[in-house]
């Protein structure tokens, strides 16, 4: 896959469709590779007439590593982020929107329509603030507004997110993967097992990572309440979560509608935090609707 260099890092990406066609940026979240967007989803929206780039963040999959920038402590970034303070950090959510815009500037596209999922919301959601002419729309899911008094994740959810596998085996990473996506995954939409420990394992081999997640964990916390900034969107915007999100409850897409002007909420019952291939079709005629 290409690599370029956006925003002064190396970022890997992948372009699917007809580069002629109107461009249309995923942006995925805390921890994910590209390949966590479903290939059929990609390839739904391509069939729809959308030239579709997905890429890594920075910190994760192939993309730019930051190692020298060490592990962060997580408990002690929450209580600083509690006490009003501003945690120090490797990198914030806005230098991640910059690594979108500077991909897009690598790859000479002035403005594309924007989809962020979970963390990729909260980098899709600032760059449509701080770089309004790259984002035609924005479509965020199953993301939030950093709002501190919306309901917090499901107890068993946090405990896996912030949890490790035994060792970094492939075997103990791979189950411990399967534990992860079956907390925190569409209850109305389970995921058949040897699919899930297929793409758990390849991504596994292609990038495996943890201490990136860490650093990407503490940007969000850094990053605090976005709801006075999300009030500076222009972009048309829709909204879509999953009515039985373990992780991000529905009030966070609730709560991200409501703070910006003329969004459009797309709830969608049995739906948790992840991309169930039953819900490609769904969310890929969401999206493209929303776009045109």
């Amino acid at each position: 896959m290409p690599r370029v260099s956006a925003n002064g890092i190396a970022i890997e990406y992948e372009s699917h469709g007809d580069p002629a066609a109107e461009p249309l940026l995923l942006v995925m979240g805390l921890g994910g590779q590209l390949t966590l967007w479903p290939i059929e989803l990609v390839e739904a929206l391509v069939a729809r007439g959308y030239h579709v780039i997905r890429y890594d963040n920075r910190d994760v999959g192939l993309s730019q590593r930051f190692d020298g920038a060490g592990v962060p402590n997580i408990p002690r970034t929450v209580l600083k982020a509690m006490f009003g303070l501003r945690p120090r950090t490797a990198y914030s959510l806005g230098d991640m929107a910059g690594d979108a815009v500077g991909l897009l500037d690598a790859l000479g596209i002035a403005s594309a329509h924007v989809v962020g999922a979970s963390m990729g919301g909260m980098i899709s959601q600032l760059l449509a603030v701080h770089h309004p002419g790259r984002v035609r729309t924005l479509t965020s899911i199953m993301s939030t507004t950093g709002n501190r008094r919306l309901p917090r994740a499901r107890p068993e959810a946090m405990k896996v997110l912030t949890g490790r596998p035994m060792s970094s085996s492939l075997p103990d990473a791979v189950d411990y993967g399967v534990k992860v996506a079956r907390t925190i995954g569409s209850p109305g939409y389970p995921a058949e097992e040897t699919r899930l420990r297929e793409r758990i394992e390849r991504d596994y081999r292609r990038g495996y990572y943890p201490p990136g997640i860490a650093r990407q964990m503490a940007a969000i916390i850094a990053d605090g309440d976005r709801r006075k900034r999300l009030k500076a969107i222009t972009a048309p915007t829709l909204v879509i979560h999953g009515q039985d999100d373990p992780l991000v409850p529905v009030a966070g897409g609730r709560d991200t509608a409501a703070h910006i002007a003329g969004a459009r909420l797309h709830e969608i019952p049995g739906m948790g935090h992840d991309l169930p291939v039953e819900l490609v079709e769904e969310i890929a005629d969401a999206i493209a609707a929303h776009a045109r």
